[in-house]
């Protein structure tokens, strides 16, 4: 069963050394998100043992504490589900963040998946000589000393090492918060904060409030913020294709899938755009203008997203929500656009997105994180929820994943 049990230790260290360095007999995953929860759950059901490392104290930890309360997810749970374990049937078809992480705990205990949590991992590096990959992790939890079988007392490493033939780098692109370098920003008086910091709108209640970006987060956030008495803005500093969540009858991302099985791209966001523009009216009436390039060809080559409405678009036509341009730089009470004008705020919110922490760690190999594949390295690396197909993609590629490392695992045996 592939879990993360302690693995065997290789070489134990004297009782006072805080290193330990452990001989894992299948693939270390690292993050014990959905992307290394599905991969370690399809190794299981080949019979790969496997350990998750994960920094945190529990799985999912960007959904359990770096999203929004109101978040759901925007695409029909049927194209969201990890592998070999459905959603509910009485599940909504939009699932809400708490279905979600319900779903994700289900899914760790049917597979019996338990992570190493509190292990940060701070360096994975491919030793030639042994053709092994060393993966080094620090213990957050502080050391204490602990009984071991023996019954003599031990103390719990500060630093570990996991060695294995097989990295499954899980960490997925939106690891850190991005925030943009603004002018004048340590002289607003308001408060800032970026969207995984970002909860309700309770306490802006009657607040001018001030979001940057305007993808499926900022949009979420303006009408959450509407509807907990907030006065929101939204900057909008280049083009974006807003979609409705449904259209024919369907889910759009449903009728999409089902039109580029017969057409090319180009000709499905003609239809798409051609739709939208009579369910949802002319967006760039309102100050949201389309790019040239079609939503779902825009996503291909730069990997924005479009933008699902659930609500937000009929505030913005009401007035309600306000769009303002790019920022040029902030005030003491608020901001500066770059078309000269001004407008003062109480608070301001960055729905700037994330990035991926994986050249930090990882000493070789980061590179082929653009590799055609998306998914497979050279040497034992492997990545997974890094092809910005979403959970999609993560189901697909971790059945990939682990049906490599099976086969290599069977002729090992």
């Amino acid at each position: 069963m592939a879990t993360s049990e302690n693995p065997t230790t290789t070489t134990p260290p004297p009782q006072s050394s805080t290193v330990v360095s452990s001989m894992v007999p299948g693939p270390i995953i690292v993050g014990a998100g959905p992307s290394g929860l599905a991969v370690a759950a399809s190794l299981s059901r080949l019979s790969v043992p496997s350990i998750i490392v994960e920094r945190s104290n529990d799985i999912a930890d960007l959904w359990h504490h770096h999203t929004y309360d109101r978040l759901s997810l925007h695409l029909p749970k049927q194209f969201c589900q990890l592998p070999h374990f459905p959603f509910p049937t009485h599940f909504p078809t939009y699932p809400s963040k708490a279905h979600f992480l319900h779903y994700l705990h289900s899914y760790a205990l049917h597979f019996s998946l338990h992570p190493l949590f509190h292990h940060t991992v701070v360096s994975a590096s491919f030793d030639t000589t042994a053709s092994l990959w060393r993966v080094q992790a620090s213990v957050s939890e502080p050391p204490s000393e602990t009984i071991s079988e023996s019954g003599e007392s031990a103390v719990v490493p500060e630093v570990v090492e996991f060695v294995s033939r097989w990295l499954v780098v899980a960490t997925g692109e939106n690891a850190e918060p991005v925030m943009p370098e603004i002018k004048g920003r340590e002289v607003f008086h308001g408060s800032v904060l970026h969207s995984s910091e970002y909860k309700n709108g309770m306490e802006f209640k009657a607040k001018k409030v001030l979001v940057v970006g305007c993808g499926n987060s900022g949009m979420e956030m303006c009408l959450d913020l509407c509807e907990h008495g907030a006065i929101p803005f939204m900057s909008v500093r280049s083009g974006v294709h807003v979609l409705p969540r449904e259209m024919l009858g369907t889910s759009t991302f449903k009728l999409a899938m089902k039109l580029m099985k017969w057409l090319p791209v180009r000709l499905v966001d003609k239809l798409l755009l051609m739709v939208a523009k009579l369910v949802i009216g002319d967006t760039e009436k309102y100050g949201l203008k389309r790019p040239q390039m079609g939503p779902l060809e825009l996503k291909n080559k730069t990997g924005k997203t479009p933008v699902l409405d659930v609500g937000t678009l009929s505030l913005i036509k009401q007035g309600r929500i306000k769009i303002v341009p790019e920022v040029e730089s902030l005030t003491s009470n608020g901001a500066k656009f770059v078309d000269g004008s001004e407008l003062t705020f109480e608070a301001l919110v960055f729905a700037t997105g994330y990035r991926n922490n994986v050249p930090s760690w990882l000493k070789e190999g980061h590179d082929q994180l653009c590799s055609t594949n998306g998914w497979k390295g050279e040497k034992g690396l492997y990545f997974v929820g890094f092809t910005g197909r979403g959970l999609l993609g993560t189901r697909i590629d971790a059945d990939k994943i682990a049906l490599d490392i099976a086969g290599k695992w069977k002729n090992m045996s």
